[in-house]
């Protein structure tokens, strides 16, 4: 909001720049932008500790079951808790990271802490000292990292290249025991095909701050399921996040004016 189309930009003649809140731009035609001489900028850097901080509370939330966890606690139904109630364990859990810049990096710290083992898939490796840094090992193949990972956390930008990057194929190649994040964008998934696995057990649950679109209709399937937990995109939804969001965009939009560098141009 506003949508950014060419009947606003012709009529802005005078405009400058398009500074981005957030770190996301699939909603951004860059092309027609930049053909009416237009920059765009985001804010990289005030995102990347809150949305990492989402992935991890995700991850954590969804193997110790802990949204269905509270439910039961506070149900009027409740007379006693069940003793084989069980979830899984992340501590030396396997992670696989696909999208290594800078929120998957801060990720792999934070993974580090509870003694995972980190694999990632990204378009280019990272230089070895920072995967030393983190204990990170590189899988040219995704396919590789789906095998083996008992955890996988997406963390790329929406393109056409990474549009449906998880699908039927990429779903059944991971562990029946595995549980898939998304913190990138909604469309980074074949949501029918998670629909699928998660109903008929393919993997064990998903834990999804994206979805498409976004809020599901409220009859959508995905709804309806308990190895599944949604929250309402609110990766970057801190007070902190938005105070920095806001003076890195001001910050981008006044080097434009004034002909410096620009911190953060797409």
């Amino acid at each position: 909001r506003p949508t950014i189309d060419r009947e606003l930009l012709e009529s802005l003649p005078n405009l400058k720049v398009i500074g981005n809140s957030g770190v996301g731009v699939d909603h951004l035609d860059l092309k027609m932008i930049s053909s009416f001489g237009v920059k765009v900028t985001n804010t990289p850097h005030a995102v990347a500790d809150p949305t990492a901080d989402i992935g991890m509370a995700l991850m954590l939330a969804s193997a110790r079951r802990l949204v269905e966890g509270c439910q039961i606690a506070v149900s009027p139904d409740t007379k006693h808790f069940a003793v084989d109630w069980l979830g899984v364990e992340v501590t030396r859990a396997t992670l696989g990271i696909i999208g290594m810049g800078s929120i998957g990096y801060k990720v792999a710290q934070r993974a580090r802490a509870f003694n995972m083992r980190i694999l990632y898939h990204n378009r280019n490796r990272r230089r070895k000292e920072e995967e030393e840094a983190v204990g990170a090992h590189y899988c040219e193949k995704m396919e590789d990292l789906l095998q083996q990972s008992d955890f996988v956390m997406l963390i790329v930008n929406l393109t056409p290249e990474t549009r449906r990057l998880i699908g039927k194929k990429e779903l059944g190649l991971m562990k029946p025991t595995a549980t898939l994040i998304n913190i990138s964008r909604g469309a980074v998934i074949d949501q029918d095909a998670l629909v699928e696995a998660l109903q008929s057990k393919v993997i064990r649950a998903a834990a999804l701050d994206v979805t498409y679109p976004e809020p599901l209709p409220r009859d959508h399937p995905l709804l309806k399921l308990n190895n599944i937990i949604i929250t309402p995109h609110i990766g970057t939804a801190t007070v902190q996040a938005i105070h920095m969001m806001a003076e890195e965009a001001i910050a981008n939009i006044l080097a434009v004016l004034n002909g410096q560098p620009i911190p953060s141009e797409v």
